[in-house]
């Protein structure tokens, strides 16, 4: 089995072809793109070094990043940050959604010959010479997954990549993957206001042993609790744009979380704690390995995101959170365009 290291930290299997991780992984988008302003990114990066090597160092295995964040630089921070301590790190990254330097966003690409260009400059930019986890970032409705997969599986004959994901991809795009060259994971936004996996993918996931990775389980931040107005973001801030931030919606999302934080007052923990907590107890309700990467800047967060690792729920506190954020609770799409997540 391909695993790293040993620790207190809980461990799972993604898929069944030997990949093993953290629960609990880390995020890494946030360090260079999105969530803050674009003036703090030079400040921000030997902050971001430190936090990685604190996740490293409390025994988390498992980090994320892509080539769109930043974008590019995420990949080299990240880089920078495992170079002394490359056997302590299950790295995943992505290709497949296109950014220009300037961070224009020029499509996404499939083909089996942008995978293999994307990886080759995944692998320089890390300064590594294999990648862990390699996902397809978002499908390319253009270019049959059959071709795509088949571009990856040569990257794992030629020893640059271990094992192979998906994002956000469709039940039927993944058997038809699966078919190609064995997945051990697939990647989709999955909390307590983005359950939709739940109604085919995670029973997909289950019947054909691929393993699942939650992003955004805290709700890009929002099930925290920290956000009261729209206000509380930074001008420069994705999320200033995303549906479930505007008007009414934020009122009514708020609720959902002002809930959440009751139960979690009850149990002792912090609302982040609880969310999480329920994350990822889902992997032994649906069948299927399942780790998350919630996503974080600042050292205090990450101690609070590790602290779930260690909530356990009962079924009656399960039962009080499926009816605090049943599926389809949250208001507003997860995108402002929806139209390259596959279905």
């Amino acid at each position: 089995m391909f695993d790293v290291g040993s620790s207190n930290m809980k461990s799972i299997s993604l898929g069944s072809q030997g990949l093993s991780v953290t629960a609990l992984g880390l995020g890494c988008m946030g360090m260079s793109d999105f969530y803050f302003e674009k003036s703090e990114r030079e400040a921000n990066e030997a902050a971001s070094i430190a936090l990685i090597h604190q996740a490293l160092d409390s025994g988390l295995t498992f980090l994320d990043t892509a080539d769109i964040y930043g974008p590019f630089t995420n990949e080299v921070l990240v880089g920078r940050a495992i170079k002394d301590r490359r056997d302590q790190v299950v790295l995943a990254t992505k290709f497949g959604n296109v950014r220009d330097e300037e961070g224009n966003f020029l499509g996404i690409n499939g083909r089996p010959e942008y995978v293999k260009a994307a990886c080759d400059a995944s692998l320089k930019r890390l300064d590594i010479d294999h990648i862990d986890l390699y996902y397809q970032h978002r499908v390319d409705a253009n270019v049959p997954i059959e071709e795509t997969v088949g571009a990856m599986s040569e990257l794992v004959e030629q020893g640059k990549v271990r094992f192979l994901g998906l994002s956000e991809a469709s039940p039927a795009t993944i058997r038809r993957a699966h078919q190609v060259h064995p997945i051990s994971a697939l990647q989709t936004e999955y909390s307590l206001w983005s359950r939709d996996p739940e109604d085919e993918i995670l029973p997909t996931l289950g019947e054909l042993g691929i393993g699942f990775v939650a992003y955004s389980p805290l709700g890009r931040g929002f099930l925290t609790g920290r956000f009261k107005t729209i206000d509380d973001l930074p001008q420069d801030d994705w999320r200033r744009a995303s549906p479930r931030f505007q008007g009414e919606n934020f009122a009514k999302n708020l609720q959902l979380v002002e809930r959440v934080q009751e139960l979690a007052n009850e149990k002792g923990v912090t609302a982040s704690q609880l969310a999480l907590a329920w994350v990822l107890a889902q992997g032994e309700v649906h069948g299927t390995g399942l780790a998350a990467i919630p996503g974080t800047t600042k050292a205090r967060n990450l101690e609070d995101n590790l602290g779930a690792d260690a909530v356990g729920l009962n079924a009656e506190e399960l039962a009080r959170l499926d009816e605090i954020a049943p599926k389809g609770s949250a208001a507003g799409e997860r995108y402002p365009d929806m139209s390259s997540i596959d279905s």
